[in-house]
């Protein structure tokens, strides 16, 4: 027994044996296969009597047999890794030579007996049909030395799901690697034709089936077909089943058409690879044509959203880039990023915040950029709700300073992104993002008006909100800035700004403002699923609000493609809404990711739900519908218009309340602005009342 492992050790320690001792390997199975017929047809005191003739004769047919080796390079392969390719390869190679070897049986018979035993033709084709079996069970047995020499007491048993191409791909990717992490013991299949059948020598199984197989095997892993993963994150049952029996899920990452399986490397699923969600595409197409070689302005680069935007819209090679955000350390990152990934294309990172309007004004009239993508706001509820002052002069503020320039400068395009918080409001960090809303929907149809009555470009949206620094240099608003000089002193200096118009270009498409609303990001700086881990690491508790709360999650990836996509389709004014698939339990959630964690006896505290939270947040308003848009996965909310002179006026009041930082008054400035925002388990709820 040593014996043998001392030479299955030399042997898999190798990377192949060389050509030459398999062709010998070879050239000894076909001799022996001789051998064996001249036994099997003879007499023994035959064969002994005429031993050395039988062996001349044998050598000659071995030869022969060479020609068809070297023809289909039988010895070329490495035989712990022998496939079905190579078994065929050493059949053909052997009907070639049994077919030589009967063109020259008769000039054969006219050697002398000495050196030459008769053989019948029958003879002939049982002794290559022997030698091929030989060959055959030589490779095979290799393999499965090596199998079992892979396994090691520390390899966890695992099942493969998915019987196709992807999954029988898959487990033999993994049989074939050095050292082993999985044996495989079967497959799972929905398809019932295929139960009870064997597939590369273990067994087919279907999943009702699972809870004897697992316990039966002691399976400690699945592993996913890469074609086969949006069908396993919809299977909620299999998962619940696999992850109580405390059985760990692996995925292969990146898998598209026409990947080489081998080259793909399996780990373990994190929560946000469960999460059912299905494959986005969008129009590559036009994203190109819209985005190449244009200069792009993305506010809060640094984010989670904002650098994956940064990220996407690069890869489109546009002219130029300006990234605009006031956290420094992440800014940098970006910046470092950029350089790294992709050099070819300028880039300015700002650090500063959308709420100068001075900084602004300079980079706008500087950078001059076509397309502006606006994902900088403050977006923590508790933190929001807590300070309602900032929450307007971050959000609504800084959104109304970047529309007002993004049309005085030209821009052709401004994406804003917004929040499934925004409808209904319960929270002022909501509120604070429908009023950005309307205000760019405002703006974004009184312009068009204004194109429509053909009126010039030189004057102003609202000669009565000029914005101050605008006001010192252009002498023929006196008489305005005056009187909004009054009026701001009256209000303890309110803070105004609006729209010159007197340098846009003369031609050109006025500037449209799309807005895109969607749900939670998974990854996206604190959100509940890096707390949970954080919490599950520090051996809990979880805390989860309340044991109903449901959410809408969204990989941030799909989020910002359909982002470029709305902001590509857009034609101005729209509110694209996007399909964030079934909503998710908190609980659950919390639940599942204690059991990926293999973690044991981590509490879920029910801690009542935050202020300003609700149970479930929605999509739409209840005096919203939708209509469908170009993208199945996109939706546009019918909305009601807004005049744009009186949504400035009141924002304007906001800003000047919100800087006299009375939390109550700035928050019923907020709820005169939108009055559907009815604040929930709040102090802001005896606003409500009154």
């Amino acid at each position: 027994m040593n014996l043998l492992q001392k030479l299955t050790n030399w042997y898999f320690k190798r990377e192949a044996l060389p050509y030459w001792c398999v062709f010998i390997f070879d050239c000894a199975a076909t001799f022996l296969a001789g051998l064996i017929v001249f036994w099997a047809y003879h007499k023994t005191l035959y064969n002994i009597a005429h031993f050395w003739g039988i062996v001349h004769t044998i050598f000659i047919y071995v030869f022969i047999a060479m020609i068809g080796f070297r023809t289909f390079r039988t010895y070329s392969g490495v035989l712990r890794y022998s496939s079905f390719v190579d078994l065929q390869h050493i059949a053909y190679a052997n009907i070639l030579s049994l077919m030589v070897a009967i063109l020259a049986h008769y000039p054969l018979y006219q050697l002398p007996a000495p050196l030459f035993e008769p053989f019948r033709i029958r003879h002939l084709i049982v002794m290559y049909a022997v030698s091929t079996t030989l060959m055959w069970a030589g490779r095979v047995l290799i393999k499965e030395l090596y199998e079992l020499s892979s396994i090691s007491k520390g390899v966890a048993n695992a099942l493969v799901y998915g019987v196709k191409e992807g999954g029988v791909g898959l487990a033999k990717s993994v049989r074939n690697e050095k050292p082993s992490n999985f044996h495989i013991r079967g497959f799972i299949s929905h398809n019932g034709d295929l139960n009870g059948h064997l597939l590369m020598g273990v067994g087919v199984y279907q999943v009702e089936d699972l809870p004897d197989v697992l316990d039966r095997f002691r399976i400690r892993a699945v592993l996913v077909s890469p074609q086969l993963n949006n069908e396993f994150r919809n299977d909620q049952q299999l998962q619940s089943m696999l992850t109580d029996a405390g059985v760990k899920i692996y995925m292969t990452k990146g898998y598209s058409e026409g990947t080489d399986i081998d080259k793909m490397q399996l780990k373990e699923v994190s929560i946000d690879d469960l999460l059912p969600r299905d494959e986005i595409n969008v129009d590559m197409e036009s994203l190109d044509k819209m985005l190449k070689g244009q200069r792009i302005l993305i506010t809060g680069s640094a984010g989670s959203i904002g650098s994956e935007m940064v990220r996407q819209i690069a890869k489109f090679a546009p002219a130029e880039m300006m990234l605009i955000d006031q956290a420094e350390t992440p800014q940098h990152d970006i910046r470092l990023m950029m350089r790294k990934q992709f050099p070819d294309i300028k880039v300015q990172a700002v650090v500063t915040s959308i709420c100068k309007e001075q900084r602004m004004e300079r980079i706008f009239s500087d950078f001059r950029p076509d397309y502006v993508f606006h994902a900088a706001a403050y977006k923590h509820v508790p933190m929001m709700e807590d300070n309602p002052s900032e929450s307007v002069q971050n959000n609504v503020l800084g959104t109304k300073i970047l529309a007002d320039l993004s049309v005085k400068y030209g821009v052709k395009k401004f994406v804003m992104i917004s929040t499934d918080k925004a409808v209904n409001p319960t929270n002022v960090m909501g509120c604070s993002k429908r009023i950005c809303e309307i205000y760019v929907q405002a703006l974004d149809s009184f312009i068009k008006r204004r194109e429509e009555r053909g009126e010039r470009r030189e004057n102003t949206l609202d000669k009565t909100t000029e914005p101050f620094s605008t006001i010192q240099n252009n002498s023929e608003h006196e008489p305005q800035a005056s009187e909004r000089l009054n009026r701001s002193f009256a209000a303890s200096q309110p803070f105004s700004t609006s729209l010159n118009l007197s340098q846009l270009p003369p031609q050109g498409s006025p500037c449209q403002f799309v807005t895109t609303r969607f749900g939670n990001v998974l990854g996206s700086n604190g959100s509940v699923i890096p707390l949970f881990e954080r919490q599950i690491k520090e051996g809990g508790p979880v805390t989860v609000t309340d044991p109903e709360i449901i959410r809408y999650f969204m990989l941030i990836p799909e989020a910002c493609k359909l982002v470029l996509e709305a902001g590509t389709m857009g034609n101005g004014g729209e509110i694209f809404v996007f399909d964030m698939g079934k909503p998710v339990k908190i609980a659950d959630l919390a639940k599942r990711m204690i059991l990926l964690s293999g973690a044991k006896n981590i509490e879920i505290k029910y801690t009542g739900l935050r202020p300003g939270e609700k149970l479930y947040e929605e999509m739409l308003s209840t005096e919203e519908n939708t209509k469908p848009s170009f993208h199945e996965k996109i939706r546009i909310a019918t909305v009601r218009e807004y005049d744009f002179e009186k949504v400035s006026r009141d924002i304007d009041d906001l800003i000047s309340i919100s800087r006299q930082y009375d939390d109550m008054a700035t928050v019923r400035k907020m709820k005169e602005i939108v009055p559907e925002f009815i604040s929930n388990n709040s102090v802001y709820s005896a606003l409500d009342s009154k």
